[in-house]
């Protein structure tokens, strides 16, 4: 009996094309896209930045509180539950049923630790030094665990500041990017994006709508309220938050136990914080829910907030359930390079239309820093059909 022909297996990974790095200068000059406009790119960029849309807000709310209500709390244990200590939230927390909170601090602390952009200059600078002396002054005065802590650690408390600003400051960032990707899914589903150049541009103008937005951080202690992050720092979403998260968290990233030696010896991983390529562009979506990869966390978070056309449509391709989480990673990846192209085309130097010699070379010499880092990540995701 003749065994009926199977159908053959889709393949379990995709490996398209990678463009060089001239191409991707070329593609960026004349504004074209980075991901193939296809209408299976366009449903599973818009249904994903809608999930993560969804879970930017709960992150965002979480940093904020920390920064706010949780500052300088050497043991900041219900720091997750936004104040809410009921048993029944804290039974949810205790059983995961909650939002991954734990990797919204580790893109905090990834942007703390790479330190780029003007943030990082102001947390270094004699000002914030000043404001910094001013509120432990005040704090050990009414905190007698941390008036033993001081002298022994001088240190210790600044930095827990410094921490406190860049957990506030993204906080505000994310507070701005959950708004933009709600209001993409709203705009897709009323027909005013319909492809994925339409998609580049509604965030490049929303980015650049906001980019002038202030970033401001004050606390109150005793009674009295005290910059951290003053209006006369001039700081501002795109330039000196925007930026820096792109650097820290889609391009540099940091090295996740289990997935490279930390041996000096084994060198590894690079001494040198820049060549770091562990952001969301480079990795390999293969979140394996192991302990110590955080994107998996997020990819579980957008799993429990997954718009059901998006699910349906995971449903009918591969392994349907089974790799769910993998899929939603690969998706997000292809978003994350749609937000890098926005944030590329919201902040060339000068208009690309421009004939002037000058500023036309200016722009193709952005261009070439954005594709020299580009060609090396996983630009194989987008031109994939699936």
């Amino acid at each position: 009996m003749t065994a009926a022909p199977r159908s053959p297996k889709p393949p379990l990974t995709y490996n398209g094309g990678m463009p060089g790095r001239d191409d991707l200068v070329e593609t960026l000059l004349a504004g074209r896209t980075l991901l193939a406009d296809t209408p299976d790119h366009l449903l599973q960029v818009v249904d994903v930045l809608e999930s993560y849309g969804e879970v930017l807000d709960a992150y965002s709310i979480n940093l904020i509180y920390q920064a706010e209500k949780q500052f300088l709390n050497p043991f900041p244990v219900f720091r997750f539950l936004d104040g809410d200590h009921s048993p029944a939230k804290i039974w949810r927390h205790l059983i995961h049923d909650r939002i991954n909170f734990e990797y919204a601090e580790y893109c905090q602390k990834a942007m703390l630790w790479h330190g780029t952009g003007g943030l990082d200059a102001y947390l270094d600078s004699e000002a914030f030094a000043v404001n910094c002396a001013a509120i432990v002054a005040r704090k050990t005065g009414r905190d007698p665990l941390l008036a033993a802590l001081n002298p022994l650690f001088p240190q210790f408390l600044a930095e827990l500041i410094r921490s406190a600003a860049t957990t506030h400051a993204l906080g505000q960032f994310w507070r701005v990017m959950s708004d933009l990707f709600i209001d993409l899914a709203r705009a897709e589903r009323d027909g005013q994006v319909n492809s994925i150049p339409t998609l580049v541009t509604f965030l490049k103008d929303g980015l650049v709508a906001a980019a002038g937005a202030p970033i401001t951080y004050a606390v109150e202690i005793g009674g009295d309220r005290f910059w951290v992050l003053p209006p006369e720092a001039g700081l501002s979403f795109l330039a000196d938050v925007a930026v820096p998260y792109v650097e820290a968290v889609f391009l540099r990233g940091t090295p996740f136990l289990g997935t490279v030696s930390f041996n000096a010896q084994a060198q590894q991983i690079s001494p040198d914080l820049a060549k770091f390529t562990y952001g969301a562009l480079y990795a390999d979506p293969l979140p394996t829910m192991g302990s110590g990869i955080p994107p998996s966390l997020l990819m579980q978070d957008m799993y429990r907030h997954l718009p059901e056309r998006l699910r349906q449509w995971y449903l009918g391709v591969t392994r349907g359930e089974g790799d769910m989480r993998v899929k939603i990673c690969m998706s997000f990846q292809k978003a994350m390079f749609c937000v890098t192209n926005a944030a590329i085309a919201g902040t060339f130097p000068h208009p690309l239309s421009g004939t002037d010699p000058a500023q036309r070379e200016a722009n193709r010499t952005y261009a070439a820093a954005w594709a020299e880092r580009l060609c090396v990540a996983r630009t194989d995701c987008l031109d994939d059909p699936g």
